[in-house]
């Protein structure tokens, strides 16, 4: 049954609801009867595949999954559609890409050659990773290739009616080129961002003494393949459109009504884009959706050229990345949502963009933090196991933790902090194996390493490739014998207690009987009990024995929880560093 408004005391409700209600108005107003008439509600997103597809383009995808996700749990017929740009101009060639790629500015992305030689274009290069991550991430989505739709003239009468038009058409761009300024970036990141959409924006915004320097239409030239075409001319009746090519010179004429030779300029042709496929919902990025922008400017056109009413929308804003300086060597440029899965469980990453509003911007931290992120996520966790704890925060733990078509996304079916996995992972430098034993013996039973996927891959991949080597615990290959020729009595004590208490230990190694004899030993050298409580000079002895412990097993002051670590190295490797 179809859910309607939410009263104060229904359901919880987020921004993803107040989209969804308003995608249904758009569509129809009522819920219900678009559920009978089996009207379908259109969600559009959209990219240009003209580099890595990284973790603030994401938003855009993402954004769309969740509304479309709420639509369907109402009931409803939902189309994630999702166009690739791919028929958009190569603007430049980025670093790293051999300069001979400079020839191919101003093709389309998808008659551009893969300079990796892995696809069959570059449009397709940074198409595939990106569809993987998110059919790993749940999301699904009717995809369409503006290459292929250009190219098989199924725009045409669209086209014919632009340029038919474009005296309207021009009236209104002409009325926002004198807006205010886009929006100021904040850091870096954002500002390359809006000089790369300004660029995509400025392409209809020619300036230029007649009227053909505003056409609507860009041809592609028939000779060389590039835009840098200029429009001499255009026989209304014949539907004529003659231009000449600033590059190779060329002179050619296309007829716009029987060939397929280029696309309507772009703040035209996202609009006329809403109308054909009855969008009912897309959002936009701050750079889009700026005063003056091709969304605002896209608002006006669809609904005076192609008379449909303009698609209900929200702004996202942009995402940022910290603790890039943190990562190996190995790791470079801004990070895509295939490099985020590698260290982030795909619910964990869903759960990242659905939680706050997408007008609030947000950074991704592959440092430190992505530890007390797994440690936010298992709370709420636990949270929401109870339904009189449900709130907007455990609706978005459920949001993230499921799909409509796939269920349950993977999480581990032996819940291990991902906190004790990293130190293990990290002190161990061993197999998955190795590591499950260990994480056995500190108090996480499972029968086998699926149990703990695909959080133990998530945690070896972090450890091993993006903490950085300084902050990695290095167990020493030898006993320091400098340290231990130099240990003062009371060190040897409490070294010596320690050995005789692991000594007289059965099997391997658990954690709580270890935890007891590392907090113990301080206690014992000074005549206590094991359980007696700490006195202030016990309080200090532990400071300055684990100090010592950490010297002699990593040659730091500080590392992972003790009894973990020795777990992890075992009696044996314990007492070789331990004993001259």
């Amino acid at each position: 049954m179809a859910r309607g408004n939410r009263g104060q005391d229904g359901p919880p409700t987020d921004w993803v609801t107040r989209a969804a209600d308003d995608a249904i108005r758009h569509a129809g107003g009522d819920a219900d009867a678009l559920i009978a008439s089996g009207r379908t509600v259109t969600v559009a997103s959209g990219a240009s595949p003209s580099g890595p597809v990284h973790l603030g383009n994401l938003r855009e995808f993402l954004t769309v999954h969740f509304v479309a996700e709420e639509l369907r749990s109402r009931g409803l017929q939902v189309r994630h559609l999702h166009s690739w740009d791919d028929y958009d101009r190569f603007r430049k060639v980025p670093a790293g890409v051999d300069e001979s790629w400079n020839e191919h500015i101003g093709r389309p992305l998808s008659a551009v050659p893969d300079p990796w030689s892995c696809h069959d274009s570059w449009a397709e290069h940074f198409k595939e990773p990106l569809r993987a991550a998110l059919a790993e991430l749940g999301v699904e989505m009717d995809e369409i290739s503006q290459t292929e739709m250009y190219g098989a003239g199924t725009y045409r009468e669209q086209i014919l009616t632009a340029v038919r038009r474009r005296d309207d058409i021009e009236k209104v761009l002409s009325r926002y080129r004198t807006k205010a300024a886009p929006p100021v970036a904040e850091n870096e990141q954002e500002a390359a961002a809006l000089a790369d959409s300004v660029a995509a924006d400025d392409e209809s915004d020619e300036a230029g003494a007649d009227d053909l320097a505003r056409f609507p239409f860009k041809p592609y030239c028939r000779d060389c393949g590039r835009d840098t075409t200029t429009v001499t001319a255009y026989d209304d009746a014949s539907t004529d459109l003659s231009y000449t090519c600033s590059v190779c010179s060329f002179a050619g004429v296309t007829n716009l009504a029987t060939q397929n030779e280029g696309k309507l300029v772009w703040k035209v042709d996202w609009p006329m884009r809403w109308a054909f496929e009855r969008v009912d919902f897309e959002p936009a990025g701050a750079d889009h959706s700026s005063p003056g922008s091709s969304f605002t400017v896209g608002h006006e056109l669809v609904e005076q050229i192609w008379d449909y009413p303009r698609p209900s929308w929200l702004g996202y804003s942009f995402v940022g990345f910290a603790g890039m300086a943190k990562m190996s060597s190995s790791r470079g440029g801004v990070p895509t949502a295939a490099e985020a899965l590698e260290i982030l469980e795909a619910p964990i990453l869903r759960w990242l963009y659905v939680r706050r509003a997408p007008k609030q911007s947000f950074n991704i931290d592959f440092g430190p933090e992505v530890v007390r992120l797994y440690d936010e996520w298992d709370a709420l966790g636990r949270k929401a196991a109870d339904p009189a704890k449900r709130d907007a925060q455990v609706l978005a733990f459920e949001r993230a933790s499921s799909t409509a078509s796939a269920g349950r996304l993977p999480t581990p079916e032996v819940l291990v902090p991902f906190r004790v996995l990293s130190s293990v992972a990290d002190v161990t430098a061993g197999s998955a194996e190795l590591i499950s034993r260990t994480v056995s013996h500190v108090g996480y039973a499972h029968s086998s390493v699926a149990e703990l996927e695909p959080r133990l891959g998530r945690a070896m991949t972090w450890t091993s490739e993006f903490v950085p080597a300084e902050d990695r615990t290095i167990v020493r290959s030898a006993p320091d014998l400098d340290r231990l020729g130099a240990l003062s009595e009371e060190e040897s004590r409490w070294v010596t207690l320690l050995l005789e208490q692991l000594a007289v230990m059965p099997g391997e190694l658990d954690v709580d009987p270890v935890t007891a004899v590392v907090y113990g030993v301080p206690k014992l050298a000074l005549g206590l009990d094991v359980d007696a409580d700490p006195t202030d000079q016990v309080k200090s002895d532990q400071k300055a024995f684990f100090k010592l412990l950490y010297n002699l097993l990593v040659g730091k002051d500080r590392g992972p929880r003790l009894p973990t670590l020795i777990v992890a190295l075992g009696a044996d490797k314990v007492r070789s560093l331990l004993t001259r």
